[in-house]
């Protein structure tokens, strides 16, 4: 900021009812040099003029939709070639696979296998393999809130308990924990921003991270270090409408999809007990047919046709184990982590208004702003653009999401039934057959 574009004091800026992609960066003006120490700009939100200038309108005003038609098949079209061109023009590449237990001494552990291919100038080589065990991916984590904290960090899956599993070393655990670290990893891969940070290349290439982690224990990035220091001592008047309506938004998801687990796993519970009750009746048709010469073919029947339907519902249950529940649980931990950037943009906005009630007061001795104050609303509009460019990625990762989600449970749904409809259609001819015989 010049000097003379700070003589008086500024209001905090608010981006009111505005689309995202009308909003420029804060930092990314023509004088974003003299603003002091500059934060991490989102890319997204830097659309080049050519692009920009394209929205078309009519002679009265009224905005022309160019999209394509909002049939089934055309977004579904669209999706596809929006996939296709991810694909083409990403060039970090980051799995999870391979994990192994290791017994020590003090204690066993499991490590995974991380890979990443990449065509980027910021590493040394086009692919790493490493090996990785949860507290690397807790360090990582953590780290990357300390030097991003104006972005959402995605969520880890939960340390030691996965609800309804006992083994953490069992196959099943494991497995659920692999797929939440790659989508982890794979979230932050996706990400304009956070994929670059340094911290995430060490994590994806160094042989020794154990090394690295002494080496940084004491270090803390500028900004991490800032936010940190606000945290205390000042006070919100209010949170702007825009980012309320965010809050408000968040406490609702969170209880929805907290009762929505709930509830899931007591159905699943419901349904494991109902198994064992399953597992029990069925073999009693069939020791029953034992002792009755005529009805011993149908009896039989039906003691498979029970049996098939454990089996059908041992598999819907696992699915729901496997695949809804995790998601729910994600997303659960994704609102708690928005919340936390929320919350960190609140404190900022704190400092701000306290530095500039106390400039506003010190008027007459002082007619410019000082330089502290200007940077902390800087920090102030770094927040709010890079929390909203996050909500919308955020957002439209959860109707992909949900939608697939949604989608598969319907399909399994539709399987375990037509599975239970089967069996029992079996055993029809040989009742119907019976009668016939003298």
């Amino acid at each position: 900021m010049s000097g003379g574009a700070a003589s008086t004091p500024k209001p905090l800026p608010s981006s009111g009812p505005k689309s995202l992609r009308e909003m420029p960066h804060p930092l990314a003006t023509s004088s974003s040099e003299e603003m002091g120490p500059a934060l991490t700009p989102s890319p997204d939100l830097l659309l080049p003029r050519s692009i920009a200038d394209k929205d078309l309108s009519l002679p009265n005003g009224t905005p022309v939709d160019t999209s394509s038609p909002a049939s089934s098949s055309s977004l579904l079209n669209r999706l596809q070639l929006d996939d296709d061109f991810d694909v083409e023009t990403r060039d970090l590449f980051v799995t999870v696979d391979d994990p192994k237990k290791h017994v020590c001494t003090m204690e066993t552990y499991i490590t995974y296998r991380v890979t990443t291919k990449t065509t980027r100038a910021e590493f040394d080589l086009p692919e790493y393999s490493v090996r990785r065990r949860y507290q690397d991916f807790d360090w990582l984590r953590n780290k990357l809130e300390e030097s991003q904290p104006t972005h959402l960090i995605p969520p880890l899956p939960e340390k030691f308990v996965v609800k309804g599993v006992v083994d953490r070393f069992s196959e099943e655990f494991v497995e659920t924990r692999r797929k939440a670290l790659d989508k982890f990893l794979k979230r932050i891969t996706d990400h304009p921003v956070l994929s670059f940070n340094e911290h995430f290349n060490v994590f994806l290439t160094a042989k020794d991270l154990n090394a690295y982690k002494k080496q940084g224990m004491a270090l803390l990035s500028k900004m991490g270090e800032s936010v940190k220091y606000v945290t205390g001592g000042y006070k919100l008047r209010s949170r702007p409408l825009e980012f309320a309506a965010i809050g408000d938004y968040l406490d609702t998801f969170s209880l929805k999809l907290g009762t929505i687990d709930r509830i899931a796993q007591r159905i699943i519970k419901e349904q494991l007990e109902y198994l064992v009750e399953l597992r029990e009746y069925g073999p009693v048709y069939s020791t029953w047919g034992g002792l009755e010469v005529e009805l011993s073919e149908p009896l039989e029947g039906v003691s498979a046709c029970i049996g098939n339907c454990c089996t059908a519902l041992e598999e819907l249950s696992e699915d729901m184990t496997e695949d809804f529940l995790p998601v729910l649980r994600e997303y659960i931990l994704y609102a708690e982590s928005m919340k936390n950037v929320l919350k960190k943009r609140d404190q900022v906005q704190a400092e701000y208004e306290a530095k500039l009630e106390a400039v506003a007061l010190k008027r007459e001795d002082r007619p410019k702003v000082p330089t502290d104050v200007e940077k902390c609303q800087d920090r102030v509009e770094c927040f709010n653009a890079d929390l909203k460019a996050d909500m919308e990625r955020w957002q439209n990762n959860k109707r992909q999401d949900f939608r697939q989600l949604l989608m598969g449970m319907a399909d399994k749904n539709i399987q375990y039934y037509e599975k239970c409809l089967t069996a029992w259609e079996s055993i029809i001819p040989l009742l119907q057959d019976k009668p016939e015989t003298k």
